[in-house]
């Protein structure tokens, strides 16, 4: 007879036992590997986590291992009336500490033409009363240009809206101003490029003489727009200690070597109405844009070190859980070495250590710019002085090619974080070990297949047995009743 599940034959519960027996080989092999694999998953988060934390912390540090990066110049300007900026100032980082004296005397300036006393005597006048014409804008020796057509009838308004609206004006703009006088409306031109030279003319392409009125060259002269109407443009003028400087634009670049400043107004006369009050610049060392980047430095440092302690960490019950990678002798060389950076000496600089720029290693391995005093001075005080005292030392602190901190910083998390860092070692090793518990898991199911086909068929062998047993013994009973 044939048997299509165990037990259906003897009675027996053969597919229970069958499965309590599978159970039992397969849970503990399965439990280990569960636990294999999360021990796994945590290492190559943790290590994901610090890789991360170290790529961020070599970023920060690079800024601090360049020596034009930490000895920033700072302008300072004192004007003459401290709520009106006569010019801004920016000072590139080898710019030279110095003061000087700056007058502002002139901004720079477009050129300016006005129409004729008496051309139109109102905005809709027609430019052109019959046939056709163009005007050309542009500025000498710049290429910049433009045309417009006028037509029959356009009115003074609608070429003033051409212009303004052509898709290829440079930065000519036309506006009327009427005067209510016998001048009547007069179409002004202002042109946006500026200096010396760079004069705006408008020519009467086809020579027509109503065109005149409003252009500055033709091939037929009569009428044009008479000179005492044209306003040439013309240079930004300073002077600086003495010294008469000029710009095309307002912006002075590198007239003072490395330094650039914008004009912003004319400088104010004083009582006399003649003479011009000048504005202090001053370029100097960036006290604050230093300390704010050695402060930043620690918190970096600092965000490092709690991180890395929080996944190394030990749980202090068993309540509490170990860090991700508790014990970690990588972690604990990692903590170690950047310890040993940021307490080391740097003879090359004069300060000797981060203690004489008022950072300190406290007992939790992290830094700190306190306030106690122990007789040096707090450490907001040793910074303070050092800034005053030692700029140039402080970046040597930093940036020397052998010693410095940042150097060694930046080198050491590199060691960590590239692709063939340890910590990226350390990573594909993980992966690979993950890898392989995935093929474990393949191999413990094609053996449990194989164990509960040969449970099935030592079973199938019991239950046809037993239920030839009982067929038996029945036919026996019924023959003896």
């Amino acid at each position: 007879m044939t048997i299509q599940s165990l037990g259906v034959g003897s009675g027996l519960a053969l597919d229970d036992l069958v499965t309590q027996l599978l159970d039992a080989e397969r849970t503990p092999k399965t439990e280990a590997l569960n636990e294999r694999e999360d021990r796994v998953e945590a290492e190559i988060s943790g290590l994901g986590q610090v890789k991360s934390l170290l790529s961020d912390f070599k970023d920060s540090v690079d800024d601090l291992r360049s020596d034009n990066d930490i000895n920033g110049r700072k302008p300072t300007i004192s004007n003459p009336d401290d709520d009106v900026d006569i010019f801004t100032a920016e000072a590139s980082n080898s710019a030279l500490r110095g003061s000087y004296e700056i007058v502002v005397e002139q901004l720079a300036s477009g050129s300016r033409i006005v129409s004729d006393d008496g051309n139109f005597t109102s905005p809709d006048d027609a430019v052109l009363s019959s046939g056709s014409g163009s005007l050309t804008f542009n500025v000498g020796g710049t290429g910049d240009s433009f045309s417009i057509n006028v037509s029959a009838g356009m009115t003074l308004t609608q070429l003033r809206e051409a212009i303004n609206n052509s898709e290829d004006n440079f930065g000519v703009n036309a506006n009327i101003i009427d005067t209510g006088t016998s001048a009547g409306p007069k179409l002004v031109f202002t042109s946006d490029v500026t200096g010396a030279g760079n004069d705006l003319e408008i020519v009467n392409d086809t020579g027509v003489a109503e065109l005149n009125r409003v252009a500055t060259s033709s091939s037929n002269p009569t009428g044009l727009i008479s000179a005492s109407n044209i306003s040439a443009a013309s240079n930004a003028r300073a002077n600086i200690d003495g010294i008469v400087v000029e710009s095309s634009t307002n912006e002075f670049e590198n007239t003072i070597q490395n330094v650039s400043f914008e004009a912003e107004r004319v400088s104010p006369l004083a009582a006399d109405g003649v003479t011009y009050q000048a504005s202090t610049l001053k370029i100097g060392y960036d006290r604050d844009g230093l300390d704010k980047k050695i402060r930043d430095f620690v918190d970096n440092y600092n965000k490092v070190m709690k991180e890395l302690q929080n996944l190394t960490r030990y749980g202090e019950s068993e309540l509490e859980e170990d860090g991700a990678l508790a014990g970690d002798s990588l972690m604990r060389g990692i903590m170690t070495g950047l310890g040993s950076i940021v307490g080391g000496n740097v003879a090359s600089s004069s300060l000797g250590g981060l203690f004489q720029l008022g950072v300190e290693l406290n007992s939790d391995g992290e830094l700190e710019i306190g306030d106690t005093d122990f007789g040096l001075g707090s450490g907001n005080e040793r910074l303070e002085d050092a800034l005053e005292d030692n700029f140039d030392e402080i970046a040597k602190l930093f940036t020397d090619e052998n010693e410095g901190i940042a150097v060694k910083l930046y080198e050491f998390a590199d060691q960590y974080t590239s692709y063939s860092g340890l910590i990226s070692l350390r990573e594909r090793a993980a992966k690979d070990n993950r890898e392989e518990i995935y093929d474990d898991r393949e191999r413990l199911e094609l053996r449990m297949a194989s164990y509960e086909q040969i449970l099935r068929d030592k079973y199938l062998n019991l239950d046809q047995t037993v239920a030839q047993l009982n067929q038996t013994g029945s036919a026996l009973l019924a023959s003896l009743g």
